[in-house]
């Protein structure tokens, strides 16, 4: 049976599209802004700007100082943050109700006027802070850079996923204030953006409060740029491919990556289900094999990615154990996956996984800020909030021939990239 919690969805003259799901269980209110604007949006030679943008919009606008939007929100007791993946850049703040004003006014002044602000000075201040955040997270931080090796082997160099959210710091170093203005009238735009709201508000006054704040935000003539739609089959092959990677890490870790179907795909949540089969519950094949019964792991776990551009990633990690070697447990995750396709799963592997699925999503849900941003999520993607409801009956609806069918197509022997990390000394 779907959710049926009340949603209202209203969409401004200017093509921002607002959700308002009323929540009187707290005074509180989650204000999330999902932009259709992710480093897959980047052109070549101007990677980063996305995560940039992530970092600038903190910065200061024509009416809020540098540093202002943080301070005005915890002097009511409210909280603040933004991500940048693949796919969007989503800012968002958790508040007391009474102060729903205060984050409307906030976000819509960064939004609508941010480059009245944005000069030289803020530029090249917050690219080095990008910079400083990549020797940290990535280059000097054990497997940072993991992912972004995964995607360099999954994704061709003209694809949309083939460089990493957080960019070229040589595109970044070449970026001129000419380039961030333009990069932010050409995503930062009402018809590119989902305002979400859920909690302790009337949606009706919450609608009016948007518009007040909101609507002269103007809709700019060019056209809007469509989303990256780039799909791609699974990688062809006998077997998998192997990449060594020596450096400082504390002991070795093999990804075993792989090309999934996008989000909309009709195998996503079969092959995701799938997954979760395999590495996703306590019980799963691979820990049950790998951890509990070979013991030539410290721990394993899997993920199917949901992105839009028509194709995602998807991976195995594994922490070898001393005394075997990443060349068995790569073998060994690479059975399991081809198993699946060629065996299929029991109903019992079905019916836990889609027990523990329902029982993380009803969890996740009941929080204001992680349901706003589902929201924000199922309207830009998916293009209909209400499919945020609907979704558990579409995991409920997955069988044990749709798992087998989509394992069969996206995890053929050949299908995978297999990057281990070995330790090396004074790497």
């Amino acid at each position: 049976m779907s959710l049926d919690l009340p949603l209202e969805e209203h969409t401004l003259p200017n093509g921002l599209r607002v959700v308002v799901q009323p929540d009187r269980t707290a005074p509180v209110v989650a204000v999330n802004l999902w932009v259709r604007v992710g480093s897959g949006h980047e052109e070549p030679g101007r990677t980063g700007l996305a995560h940039l943008f992530e970092h600038l919009m903190f910065q200061g606008s024509p009416r809020v100082a540098k540093g202002e939007h943080f301070s005005r929100l915890m002097d009511v007791g409210g909280s603040a943050n933004a991500t940048t993946s693949l796919d969007r850049t989503n800012y968002f703040e958790a508040l007391p109700a009474g102060a729903l004003d205060l984050a409307l006014w906030l976000e819509s002044d960064r939004h609508l006027f941010l480059r009245e602000a944005l000069d030289q000075g803020t530029l090249d201040n917050q690219r080095d802070v990008v910079v400083e955040e990549k020797r940290q997270r990535y280059d000097n931080q054990p497997y940072g850079d993991a992912f972004h090796r995964m995607q360099q082997a999954l994704f061709p160099a003209d694809h949309p996923y083939h460089h990493s959210t957080i960019g070229s710091m040589d595109d970044l170093a070449a970026a001129t204030l000419e380039d961030a203005h333009a990069f932010h009238a050409r995503h930062y735009r009402p018809d590119n953006t989902v305002l979400t709201l859920v909690g302790d508000v009337e949606p009706e006054h919450a609608l009016a409060r948007v518009e007040h704040w909101f609507g002269e935000w103007a809709r700019p003539e060019e056209p809007l740029l469509p989303a990256p739609h780039a799909p791609l089959l699974p990688l062809e092959g006998t077997a998998p491919r192997h990449h060594r990677v020596p450096d400082a890490v504390p002991s070795e870790r093999v990804h075993v990556a792989f090309r999934a179907p996008g989000e909309l795909d009709a195998d996503h949540l079969p092959l995701a289900v799938g997954m979760d089969v395999l590495a996703g519950l306590a019980s799963s094949r691979l820990t049950q094999r790998l951890l509990r019964t070979e013991e030539s792991v410290h721990g394993v776990s899997g993920h199917v990615m949901g992105n839009a551009a028509g194709v995602s990633p998807g991976f195995v990690i594994a922490d070898v154990a001393d005394g075997h070697t990443a060349e068995e447990v790569a073998d060994a995750i690479v059975e399991e996956l081809v198993r699946v396709g060629r065996d299929g799963v029991g109903a019992d592997d079905l019916a836990a996984v889609q027990a523990d699925t329902e029982r993380s999503w009803l969890s996740a849900l009941a929080h204001h800020d992680q349901r706003a941003d589902v929201l924000g999520q199922f309207a830009t993607v998916h293009g209909r909030p209400h499919a945020a409801w609907e979704w558990l009956d579409g995991v409920r609806a997955v069988t044990e021939e749709d798992v087998r069918r989509a394992a069969a197509t996206w995890w053929q022997p050949g299908a995978f990239e297999v990057i281990t990390y070995t330790p090396q000394e004074d790497a």
